[in-house]
């Protein structure tokens, strides 16, 4: 017995060497943050009208009068659509169903209305959505580019939702760094200035971080020309968190590594810095990825944190076993202790 558990730890260090070393030569994290996991805490396909019976990824949780929030991405019949599903101790979750719709067949989001990120100014609730015109066939239906950032509206946390076509928060640009993605991001107010972490992609496809600016949330926003670290990178997708005790951000995004099968989402990885417009991308480390994932061994995907009490809350989504694929994805959820302290470097 003692030889069998000997060979389980070596194989269980060998995978996670295996992670940090790409085919490509994409950077690596060469730290760690590790989040302990408590493993799955919602899955897929029991929601209402089948919104997600192929599958549930893409999390974005936030807290409003004690309740939380959940929108995730669920694939149903008729394509990705935003979900809600709610609860009380981050535990426990209620599924609502979807809570945006497809648009047109000659609308930007008439095959996929989803990834909703949301913002409170005080007044009313503004979501940041990604849609499109284009995806994978029946019945996987996965979104495919261009990934555009539309938005919505409404007065409560829960919905109903709003769209406002005709406020187009930014698009894609040929020739840049966010020819083929400029979709939603976390949001930031600094001073009287709102910053969006968004997801930037070029044709070839590399993946970054960039930031847009705008001092009104119903206008377009003016984008960075530079992203906050090289394309090279490989991330996409953010949820901020401020420690305090520190006065640093914390920069959560998911990795996208690359094996013999392909690319696919790897890792939660973490960023950070003490001032949100300069990022080093060699401040950076694992949080969850094969090595302590409980439930996942190769695939790990879009984070959201939130706080909850004396921990940081981490939601991932991922398919069981030794999948990689889009489809089937269930949420998990992984905790930090607070305050949050940089990994050591030695």
């Amino acid at each position: 017995m003692k030889i069998a558990l000997f060979i389980l730890f070596n194989i269980t260090i060998s995978q996670s060497a295996m992670s940090q070393n790409y085919s490509d030569g994409r950077p690596v994290a060469k730290l760690r943050m590790d989040a302990k996991d408590d493993g799955i805490v919602l899955k897929y396909g029991d929601g209402p009208e089948t919104c997600d019976y192929l599958g549930a990824r893409d999390v974005w949780v936030f807290e409003s009068g004690g309740t939380y929030y959940m929108h995730y991405d669920g694939a149903g019949i008729k394509g990705w659509l935003c979900c809600l599903a709610t609860s009380k101790d981050l535990v426990n979750w209620e599924k609502k169903g979807a809570v945006l719709q497809l648009g047109k067949p000659n609308e930007p989001d008439s095959k996929s209305a989803s990834y909703g990120t949301t913002y409170f100014d005080g007044k009313k609730w503004h979501m940041f959505y990604l849609g499109t015109p284009n995806v994978t066939p029946a019945p996987d239906l996965i979104p495919s580019f261009p990934y555009l950032n539309m938005k919505a509206e409404s007065d409560s946390p829960s919905g109903p939702w709003i769209k406002r076509r005709e406020i187009v928060p930014f698009k894609p640009q040929e020739k840049t760094f966010y020819s083929s993605t400029a979709s939603p991001g976390f949001i930031v107010k600094q001073n009287d200035e709102y910053l969006m972490f968004f997801s930037a992609a070029d044709y070839t496809i590399k993946r970054t971080i960039c930031i847009a600016r705008t001092k009104d949330l119903d206008a377009p926003w003016k984008i960075d020309p530079a992203p906050i670290v090289p394309p090279e990178e490989q991330i996409e997708n953010t949820s901020l968190y401020y420690e305090s005790s520190n006065q640093t951000w914390f920069l959560f995004t998911n990795h996208i590594g690359i094996d013999k099968d392909g690319e696919y989402t790897d890792a939660v990885w973490v960023y950070w810095s003490k001032d949100l417009n300069k990022w080093n991308p060699e401040d950076k480390a694992i949080v969850i990825d094969r090595q302590n994932c409980k439930w996942s061994q190769r695939c790990v995907g879009l984070p959201s944190v939130v706080r909850y009490k004396n921990r940081l809350a981490i939601f991932y989504d991922a398919p069981i076993g030794n999948s990689v694929s889009h489809m089937r994805r269930n949420i998990g959820l992984a905790w930090l202790g607070l305050p949050l302290t940089l990994p050591n470097k030695q």
